[in-house]
């Protein structure tokens, strides 16, 4: 029987990122979720009017009450506060776990404070299956982790491996340098795998949630970590071809 997968995350009051997406992800993986609520949030596709975190009671409570019945894995997306931070890593079980790394909304809004950066870094990294950063994000943790500025996107990789997390996929949707977008899977004592796919001329929301909780539901399934990439992005990319063609249509 399958297990759900674990969601932990902000409400978006748009519907189009945070669990609202990571739920329809899980749901077209063909497995089912339970929900952990970090944060809700009052926002639309161009701005962030508001964020109210939930109590670290509250979120341990429902963390404890989605843990009851067994989970397949766990994908971890905005978590705002450092004291949010040490609940998640005080109840995390022993499953694939994908941290998705939001720390600032898709209009700039930060979702996360300096000091839950760096217990993200302490608490959560090490436990983490995956990190999956876009390049932003790998610039604000290059920061936190007081790197020189003139620091390869490699070396901040390399020092986030170091810092026990088991692997990072680096995501290339915001180099509009090429026509390709290209993530990058970076595991400690193997090869990186780089996975290619067109870049579709559409602008949407809650991508980034979306690769996360699809890769969660691959793992929650029993793939393999690149297998779990790939499932991933066909979603996504399936997701684009249809926003694409409804876009020609107008």
């Amino acid at each position: 029987m399958k297990r759900p997968v674990l969601l932990i995350g902000g409400m978006d009051s748009s519907g189009g990122a945070g669990i609202a997406r990571d739920l329809l992800a899980v749901h077209e993986a063909g497995q089912t979720a339970r929900i952990a609520v970090t944060a809700v949030t009052a926002q639309t596709d161009r701005r962030v009017q508001g964020v109210e975190p939930v109590s670290p009671n509250m979120l341990a409570a429902q963390i404890e009450t989605a843990l009851e019945d067994g989970i397949g894995a766990i994908k971890v997306g905005v978590l705002c506060n450092a004291a949010l931070i040490r609940v998640v890593a005080a109840h995390l079980p022993d499953v694939p776990i994908v941290l998705d790394p939001v720390l600032c909304s898709s209009s700039g809004h930060r979702l996360l404070e300096p000091e839950g950066v760096q217990a993200l870094i302490e608490l959560l990294l090490p436990r983490a299956t995956v990190l999956t950063p876009n390049l932003p994000e790998l610039a604000v943790l290059k920061s936190a982790l007081q790197m020189d500025q003139a620091s390869e996107r490699i070396d901040v990789v390399e020092a986030l491996l170091d810092r026990g997390c088991h692997s990072v996929l680096l995501k290339g949707g915001h180099d509009q340098h090429s026509d390709v977008s290209t993530d990058v899977l970076y595991r400690t004592d193997y090869p990186a795998m780089s996975f290619c796919s067109p870049r579709y001329p559409v602008d949407l929301r809650g991508t980034g949630c979306q690769l996360a909780s699809s890769m969660a539901s691959a793992l929650a399934d029993g793939k393999r970590l690149p297998d779990a990439v790939i499932a991933a992005r066909c979603s996504l990319e399936k997701r684009f071809r249809r926003a694409q063609e409804g876009f020609l249509c107008l």
